[in-house]
């Protein structure tokens, strides 16, 4: 059951791992008491972690209620729930055990409270793939976890951005093995997840996607790779026939260069570096990792731990801040489309032309 106050949804925060920035950006972040206007806070972590980082952050001025049950809840201030008592050596910078176990702990401990519905929302803080993996914790990062714990058959690791969304189809797997997962029921499965994620959580009726080839000028029509032709390109025929208004696949090259992404409302890229390298480029340093396609919302930042800079309080907290309103925006856009559905009288028109489902795209490059 959750425990939000009227509009204001309780956020919780896992701490990422203990050696790299995310408890110096996540300090920064919710010690602007501002935040509790929109948000009620929960932070996954223990009280000598975070007196740690705070101590190292003289000229911030953060206070917290410890609390050990979600029960507990202050929403007038922003919440510590003790996932452990036990000291722990931490050391900025380094790749550790316990950076990565205790970074699992409190991830465990705040995806729980998300799927028993104890926190409306979870921003997680980044973790490295190496120290977190166990025998436990077999994932390769927080999607795939999610994905587990949720029991859902797929999920889109979909970044977002106020000038751009783009998907991936395959997300931490090497390029080696790429082409193994480019399949016809993978890109429509993600497509799918996109359309809905799209309607449902940002309130886009008709969405436009664009789906981006694998191989350099979209293979050419089949001189440079066969994907495009042979498996691409059904796949967006496939989904067409289910009202997912989708196009493609684009040459990725000239796509973003061009600004063609501004004429869709998300972009499916084949692969990680694909979709990522342009959308970190043209994101401004405030996109968000959003995983699309769970029953609950879960956001994050666009980087990793930054070992190279943990512990010098230099850490920019910028994308950790928009994660927290992605957060909120997300719950809300839900609600506000669960409210529409059960009663169609309250939608209020945002003046956006349905004539645009007949409209032919044609000014974006192959």
């Amino acid at each position: 059951m959750s425990l939000a106050i009227g509009n204001k949804p309780v956020i919780g925060i896992s701490c990422g791992d203990l050696n790299g920035v995310g408890l110096e950006i996540i300090i920064k972040t919710i010690s602007d008491t501002r935040l509790l206007e929109i948000c009620t806070p929960v932070l996954f972590a223990s009280n000598k972690a975070v007196n740690f980082y705070r101590k190292a952050l003289p000229e911030i001025n953060f206070n917290f209620s410890s609390i050990k049950e979600a029960n507990r809840i202050n929403h007038k201030q922003i919440n510590l729930f003790t996932c452990w008592e036990e000291e722990v050596a931490i050391t900025p910078g380094e790749l550790t055990e316990d950076g990565g176990k205790y970074a699992v702990m409190s991830l465990v401990t705040a995806a729980q409270a998300l799927k028993e519905g104890h926190i409306d929302g979870l921003v997680t803080a980044p973790i490295h793939k190496k120290n977190t993996q166990s025998e436990k914790f077999n994932f390769t990062g927080h999607t795939p976890y999610l994905k587990n714990l949720f029991g859902v058959a797929d999920v889109a690791m979909f970044m977002i951005a106020d000038n751009m969304r783009v998907a991936v189809l395959t997300e931490h797997v090497s390029v080696k093995e790429v082409t193994g997962f480019i399949t016809r029921a993978s890109i429509l499965s993600k497509l799918q997840i996109i359309n809905n994620s799209l309607k449902k959580d940002f309130g886009i009726d008709k969405p436009k996607i664009a789906v981006l080839g694998l191989n350099p000028h979209a293979g050419d029509e089949g001189l440079i790779g066969k994907e495009e032709e042979e498996v691409i390109k059904p796949a967006i025929k496939d989904a067409k026939q289910k009202d997912i208004f989708c196009f493609g696949p684009y040459s990725a090259d000239a796509f973003f260069a061009r600004g063609s992404h501004e004429k869709f409302d998300a972009v499916l890229a084949m692969y990680h570096d694909q979709g990522l390298i342009p959308f970190k480029s043209l994101a401004f340093g405030e996109g968000v990792n959003y995983t699309a396609g769970l029953s609950a919302v879960r956001t994050s930042p666009d980087h990793g731990v930054a070992f190279d800079i943990a512990g010098k309080g230099i850490a920019d907290e910028s994308s950790f801040r928009e994660a927290i309103f992605k957060c909120i925006d997300i719950i809300n856009g839900r609600n506000e489309y669960e409210a529409q559905r059960s009663n169609p009288l309250k939608k209020i028109s945002k003046g956006i032309v349905a004539n645009a489902v007949d409209q032919k795209i044609t000014d974006v490059p192959e």
